[in-house]
């Protein structure tokens, strides 16, 4: 193997959904649905505290959002572009990776399908086992499985049933971000133990 072939160390992830866990989702009927513009795009209380906390901590931050309402002909792929033009101007986030297909285009990146997690991994050289997915809804906990990363569910109360349960539970992305330093707090205090020993 010559010079610069060397593979670059694996790095961590947070994985984070959008609507509902950085932005307010629009909840009809007890489900959530994503803002139609910026005039109602609403960045959550505690959310660049929580992407900072987690950013000093190393972690690679990438938003994963299905957004099927650009396949369905409701709203024009440069709305959702624009949203997101927004949150990279306001919080330390590193990517985005969007799927913009509905469940009949049967793609490999509309989430539960883990697709969005794996190219992003294969691109920016993730551990996925030492990842983490965020989300708020059942297709979200199930990605984050699919892709073996550990999953932190933030519970909005919304009339759908989870199919698998999380590693944890947090009442938002803060109290998320929580859980994950606690982890990291511990693995390093485990890590200096056995290097004593």
């Amino acid at each position: 193997m010559g010079i610069g072939a060397i593979n670059p160390p694996s790095r961590k992830a947070v994985f984070l959904d959008r609507d509902g866990v950085i932005n307010r989702a629009v909840v009809r009927d007890g489900k959530p649905f994503p803002p139609s513009g910026l005039h109602d795009f609403e960045i959550l209380s505690g959310v660049e505290a929580a992407l900072q906390m987690l950013r000093e901590r190393g972690f690679w931050l990438c938003v994963v959002t299905n957004q099927p309402d650009v396949a369905r002909g409701t709203q024009d792929r440069s709305v959702v572009e624009a949203m997101h033009d927004y949150l990279r101007n306001r919080l330390p986030l590193d990517a985005f990776q969007v799927c913009y297909h509905d469940d009949s285009d049967a793609c490999n990146c509309r989430k539960p399908k883990p697709g969005l997690l794996l190219d992003a991994a294969a691109e920016h050289t993730i551990s996925l086992t030492d990842s983490y997915m965020i989300g708020d809804r059942w297709r979200d906990i199930d990605c984050g499985y699919s892709a073996n990363c550990i999953t932190i569910f933030i519970d909005r109360g919304y009339r759908e049933a989870l199919r698998e349960q999380p590693h944890f539970r947090a009442p938002d992305l803060e109290g998320a971000a929580r859980i994950i330093a606690s982890r990291e707090e511990s693995a390093r205090e485990r890590a200096a133990h056995q290097a004593r020993r």
